[in-house]
Formats: C-alpha cells, sequence, structure tokens
C-alpha cells in the first residue's frame, strides 16, 4: 500500500453495536462505510464537502474497491480512519485508507477505492472540475 500523501486526513469514528456480527467484531463490510467517512471527511477538510461537488453537476460513483482486514476491531472502540488521496490524479482518482484503534498502530484493515468523475446529468465521464482541482492544487501548495 502506498504511503500517505500530503494530501490525507485523520478523522475518528466509535463502533456502533449495529456494527458488529455475530462474533462480536466490526462486520467486514462496514469498513467501506468506514472508508467512505474518511473520503468524504477528507473533501470536507480541503474545503469541498461532497455535496458541494455534486452542485457543481460532479459526482464521483466508486468503480473499484478493496480492502484487507488484518485485526477484528469491536462494539464502542473507536477507530482512527486515515485516508490520502494518491497523486497523481486523473479523471479517475485513487484513495487509500488505513483503519486503526484510537491510540494502537496496529491496523484494522487498509484499503482503497477508485472513483470516477461523473456528470450527474448525462452520466458520462467527466474531467476533475475546477472546484477540485483548486482545492487539490492549493492543499499541494500550503501543505
Amino acid at each position: 500500500m502506498p504511503e500517505p500523501s500530503n494530501i490525507s486526513h485523520t478523522t475518528q469514528i466509535r463502533v456502533r453495536y449495529a456494527d458488529t456480527d455475530k462474533m462480536q467484531i466490526v462486520y467486514n463490510g462496514k469498513y467501506f462505510e468506514y472508508f467512505e467517512v474518511g473520503r468524504t471527511e477528507l473533501l470536507r477538510s480541503l474545503g469541498l464537502p461532497y455535496a458541494e461537488l455534486e452542485r457543481t453537476g460532479v459526482r464521483l460513483p466508486v468503480i473499484e474497491a478493496h480492502a484487507r482486514y488484518k485485526s477484528g476491531a469491536t462494539y464502542d472502540e473507536v477507530l482512527e480512519i486515515e485516508c490520502w488521496l494518491e497523486l497523481p490524479y486523473a479523471a479517475k482518482i485513487t484513495l487509500h485508507y488505513r483503519v486503526r484503534r484510537q491510540g494502537d498502530s496496529a491496523v484494522c484493515a487498509e484499503g482503497y477505492t477508485v472513483h470516477a468523475f461523473q456528470d450527474t446529468t448525462t452520466l458520462k465521464p467527466v474531467r476533475p472540475p475546477k472546484a477540485f482541482t483548486t482545492i487539490i492544487d492549493r492543499a499541494l501548495t500550503a501543505r
């Protein structure tokens, strides 16, 4: 897995009881929801909430997703979701994720998602909108 780029963000989430399975660990599919939290908070931290991106007429559907599970998390633990943008980006972007228990360096899960920029009306692929490229360029020069 590539190391985090300088466009990254870490957010926290507490494991809900409903997130766990019969074995009392976080159900594997929940990590994709945690990845979603990571990427929306990354965009928000850069000054472009996902809802604002959609208002520009563009969305970012997931076209590929991968997760590798390392160690189980359990109910009521606080998890840190680190998300970063793989550089360089193009008409498709790849976001990477690393999920750890708060205060613990052991990784619970890691993975990535690939997204295509898509016009919300025509549903056709498009280039990244100016709103996106501007915040990425600003983040690259500021960090």
